[in-house]
């Protein structure tokens, strides 16, 4: 599956976005992950997505979503937001559900306080991060992360069509009933905590427990007959047990789409993601098959002279270290260390390259300012000490090669330091430098 590079833009480019056309359609969400303090425009699947901010100008602002939108696109649109709203609830670990929509020639807000509202309160101005969400293609995961997306809203406000919304994740998968069943039951014994012990105690009890799910639950909420079983909204103990039941079909629906659709979601996407994957096409297969064997090839310059753009997400290059050469250094055991020189070769900056393991780490440690032909000056100064202070501050830096998509680097964990504020650590450096080449310059003088 698909997880590609999401770029996020903030502030004034959100403002130029807004501005930039006639036609959009906003719908307000209520949503159970943290929302963003302010607008955020995300271009996920070749479609760009505004996140209105919970702040605006200073004063609360409902969480809404705002897409560009043509009068007679209204139905298309909005089930275009509904599927971006599915993957990002399964993304993120929670719900976001729409609960109204408007829309017009200008990017109006849509405000009913009662169904638009942001659970789990906000992030900060710029640390939300759907970056490398899967690109959703299929129709049958489209319809099971749909259902997840209900059920998980449901949860929070009615148990039992909670339930269906999690039974119609799977059931929605499979064509025979026959064979729907026997991936339940194959699947029982591998659920955990709460959903587990309930399968204990219905089969303590000698009850067949997909069959218990299917009559008991799915049945009996979806249909009302005179003589059937039906959950009864009057009856505590049929809510008690609905409720029970459906942390088991809950975390069954979960599972399916883990395992069997095979849908990351943010944790298990950081697990596995070969963060390098997008710099695989600039080596030779021969060459890459060997780092990914944890071998060293005989002869590589695949690497060698390129240049590179120095990053931080989501603000882009640091300025400075946008035409950075790169220069392989000693490869070992499938790991690439590379070193970067900006044109002056004033500055240099270090990182690994893990083949084997699919990761990029920056060593701080061993880059920084070097003398040769051309001295530091204070641009160069900025450049390295930004770099070096926001990575301390679990900064996150991208390198962007050619028009290829950036890999980004594992966060540094600073260890037994106290990290400064970076600009106030910047600012402090800066100082520092100009007071010592002034007494330079004195020296000369005299």
């Amino acid at each position: 599956m698909q997880t590609k590079y999401v770029p996020h833009y903030f502030g004034e480019l959100v403002i130029q976005k807004l501005s930039g056309r006639v036609g959009w359609l906003t719908a307000g969400v209520a949503s159970s992950i943290p929302w963003p303090k302010l607008d955020v425009w995300v271009q996920y699947g070749g479609d760009d997505y505004i996140l209105r901010g919970t702040e605006l100008n200073g004063k609360q602002s409902p969480p809404c979503i705002t897409v560009p939108c043509d009068s007679h696109q209204v139905d298309e649109v909005l089930a275009k937001v509904y599927r971006f709203t599915s993957i990002l609830s399964w993304y993120l670990h929670g719900y976001v559900d729409v609960s109204g929509y408007v829309s017009g020639s200008h990017p109006m807000l849509y405000g009913d306080p009662i169904k638009v509202y942001s659970e789990l309160g906000i992030y900060g101005s710029k640390s939300f991060s759907c970056n490398h969400m899967p690109i959703i293609k299929s129709e049958n995961v489209r319809k099971a992360l749909a259902f997840w997306r209900e059920g998980q809203r449901l949860r929070r406000v009615h148990s039992s069509y909670a339930f269906l919304s999690f039974y119609k994740v799977i059931e929605s998968q499979f064509s025979k009933p026959a064979l729907k069943i026997a991936w339940i039951n194959e699947n029982l014994d591998k659920l955990t905590a709460k959903a587990a012990r309930r399968v204990l105690d219905l089969q303590g009890e000698g009850i067949d427990v997909s069959k218990h799910l299917f009559e008991s639950g799915r049945c009996a909420v979806a249909h009302a007959t005179l003589e059937g079983e039906i959950v009864d909204p009057d009856i505590p103990a049929d809510r008690r047990r609905l409720t029970s039941d459906m942390d088991i079909m809950e975390q069954l629906a979960e599972r399916y789409i883990r395992c069997e659709l095979k849908v990351p979601n943010e944790r298990t996407l950081y697990e596995s993601r070969n963060r390098l994957e997008p710099w695989e096409i600039l080596i030779s297969p021969e060459n890459l098959a060997i780092l990914k064997n944890g071998e060293t090839p005989s002869n590589f310059t695949d690497l060698d002279n390129l240049y590179v753009s120095v990053g931080l997400w989501p603000d882009g290059p640091i300025l400075g270290l946008e035409n950075m050469i790169m220069h392989v250094d000693v490869i070992e055991r499938g790991v690439v260390k590379i070193v970067l020189f900006n044109n002056r070769k004033t500055v240099f900056l270090v990182f690994f390259l893990d083949f084997v393991n699919g990761r990029l780490h920056a060593n701080l440690e061993d880059g920084g300012l070097c003398k040769g032909d051309n001295d530091p000056n204070e641009d160069d100064v900025r450049s390295y000490y930004s770099f070096f202070y926001y990575l301390l501050w679990n900064g996150i830096a991208e390198l962007t090669c050619n028009d290829i998509e950036p890999i980004d680097c594992e966060v540094i964990i600073p260890v037994n330091i106290i990290p400064q504020n970076p600009i106030e650590a910047i600012e402090k450096t800066i100082s520092a430098f100009r007071l010592q080449e002034n007494k330079s310059k004195a020296l000369k003088l005299y």
